[in-house]
C-alpha cells in the first residue's frame, strides 16, 4: 500500500510538473518568431493557397491552438505555410506558444447574449447546429479544444469553412466528419452570410503587433 501510495504521489508530481511545463507561458514567448510575421501584424493579408485575412490568435483557446496545429502538422489541415511551421515544433512548443496566445489579449468577456443574427442567418445557424458547439454567443465553446468564432475575420470563417467542403486538394481542405457533415448541407453564399454574422460580433480576440526583431 505504501509502494502504491509512493508511486501515485509520484505521478502526480510528475503530471503536474507537466502540466506547469504545458503552460509555460514565457517560454511560449521565446517561441512565436515564426507566428509574429503574419499572426503579428494587423490587417496582413494571405494570398497563398487563398486570400483572406489571417485569424487573430490572441485570445483564442490554447487547447484549440494546439489541436490546430497538431492538424496542421499531421496534414489534416491543409494549408503549406502552416503545415510546415506546425511539422517543425514540438509538442511543448505547441503547448508553450498557445499558452501564450491564449493570454496575449485582455479583452472584456463576450457578453453570454448578442445581436440576434438576422432571419435568414438564424435559420441557417439552426440548421447546423452551430451553437450547441460553439456557444450561444460563439465565444464559450464546450470544449476549449473548439474555438471562439465570434468577431473573427469574416472573409477568413469563410475560407475556414469552405475548406471542410474541399476534397482531393492538396494545398486546401481540413479533415473533421463533424464538421464536413455540418458545412457540406450549405452552399458558399450561405456559408459567407454565417461568417458574416459571427464575424460582427463582439469578441475576445485580437491581433496584437509584435516587431520582427524581437
Amino acid at each position: 500500500m505504501k509502494k502504491l501510495l509512493q508511486i501515485s504521489l509520484a505521478l502526480a508530481t510528475a503530471l503536474g510538473a507537466f502540466a506547469a511545463q504545458a503552460q509555460d507561458v514565457k517560454a511560449g514567448e521565446k517561441k512565436i518568431a515564426m507566428c509574429i510575421g503574419c499572426h503579428g501584424i494587423a490587417g496582413y493579408q494571405a494570398s497563398f493557397p487563398e486570400v483572406h485575412k489571417v485569424p487573430m490568435i490572441a485570445g483564442q483557446n490554447a487547447k484549440y491552438i494546439v489541436a490546430a496545429l497538431q492538424a496542421y502538422a499531421k496534414g489534416e489541415r491543409k494549408h503549406p505555410t502552416m503545415r510546415g511551421i506546425a511539422g517543425s515544433l514540438s509538442e511543448q512548443d505547441m503547448n508553450d506558444v498557445a499558452a501564450f496566445y491564449e493570454q496575449q489579449a485582455k479583452l472584456p468577456a463576450v457578453p453570454d447574449s448578442v445581436p440576434a443574427a438576422p432571419a435568414n442567418v438564424a435559420e441557417l445557424l439552426t440548421k447546423g447546429a452551430c451553437v450547441s458547439c460553439h456557444g450561444a454567443n460563439f465565444s464559450k465553446p464546450i470544449d476549449p479544444s473548439y474555438p471562439k468564432l465570434a468577431g473573427q475575420h469574416a472573409d477568413y470563417l469563410t475560407v475556414a469553412l469552405k475548406a471542410y467542403k474541399t476534397e482531393n486538394n492538396n494545398n486546401v481542405g481540413r479533415s473533421n466528419g463533424v464538421m464536413a457533415g455540418q458545412v457540406k448541407q450549405f452552399s458558399n453564399a450561405e456559408l459567407k452570410a454565417i461568417a458574416a454574422y459571427i464575424g460582427s460580433l463582439p469578441t475576445e480576440m485580437a491581433t496584437v503587433p509584435q516587431r520582427r526583431m524581437r
